[in-house]
C-alpha cells in the first residue's frame, strides 16, 4: 500500500512522533492507522510516551474570564519542575488551554472518562440511525466506530481541534509542549462556569 504524506502527517498529529518514525510505522502496519499508533507506542517513539513515566507534580492553575464575566474557566496543568512551570511558554500554554475550554466547552478530559452509560446511549442512537438508513448490519460496527471518534472530538478536551490552530488537536499541542520543554506535561483537570446555566427560573 502506498503511504502518502497526508497519512504520515495525520499520524504525526495524533502521536507527536517524528515524520520518519511515522512513515516507518505506517509501512510496518501496511497503512493501518491504529496498528501504526500501537507500533509507535511499543517502540516508545512518541514524545509523550518517552516522558509519561516521569512524575508531573509541579505546574500551574490558570484561569480565563470571557464575555465580561459571563464565562469563567479554571484549569490545572502539571509539569515536572518549578523551573518549567514559571516559563512564559508554559504559562501561555496554560492560558491557551483555559481559553480553549471557555470556547469549546468540553464535557470530559479524555474518552476513557466518558461514563459507560453515556457511550451506550450514543451507540444506541447511531444504531437507530443506521437501521432507518437501511445500512447493512455487517458494516454497522465500522460506521459506529467512526461516529464515536467524531463524538470524542466534540466532547473530550484532548480530542478537540485546538481553537487557535484547527489543524491540530489539544493532545497534539500538549505533545508539542512536551517536546519543547523536555518534561512530561499533563492537563490534569478543568472546570467551566457559565453565568446562569442550569438555573431553573
Amino acid at each position: 500500500m502506498e503511504i502518502t504524506s497526508g497519512m504520515v502527517k495525520e499520524l504525526r498529529t495524533k502521536t507527536g512522533a517524528g515524520m520518519m518514525d511515522c512513515k516507518e510505522a505506517l509501512q510496518a502496519s501496511d497503512g493501518d492507522f491504529e496498528k501504526a499508533v500501537d507500533f509507535l507506542r511499543k517502540k516508545g517513539m512518541s514524545a509523550a510516551t518517552k516522558r509519561s513515566s516521569k512524575a508531573a507534580k509541579d505546574g500551574a492553575v490558570g484561569s480565563y474570564i470571557h464575555m465580561g464575566g459571563k464565562i469563567g474557566v479554571l484549569v490545572e496543568v502539571n509539569c515536572e519542575t518549578d523551573f518549567v512551570a514559571k516559563t512564559d511558554n508554559f504559562m501561555n500554554f496554560v492560558k491557551d488551554i483555559a481559553m480553549h475550554v471557555a470556547a469549546s466547552n468540553p464535557l470530559y478530559l479524555k474518552s476513557d472518562e466518558i461514563p459507560e452509560a453515556d457511550l451506550e446511549r450514543e451507540k444506541a442512537i447511531y444504531r437507530d440511525q443506521l437501521a432507518q438508513e437501511k445500512k447493512p448490519e455487517k458494516i454497522w460496527d465500522k460506521i459506529i466506530e467512526g461516529k464515536l471518534r467524531k463524538y470524542y472530538e466534540d466532547v473530550c478536551l484532548l480530542d478537540q481541534k485546538f481553537i487557535k490552530n484547527t489543524d491540530i488537536t489539544v493532545n497534539t499541542l500538549m505533545n508539542e509542549m512536551i517536546a519543547k520543554t523536555g518534561e512530561n506535561i499533563v492537563i490534569r483537570r478543568f472546570a467551566r462556569f457559565q453565568l446562569g446555566e442550569e438555573l431553573k427560573g
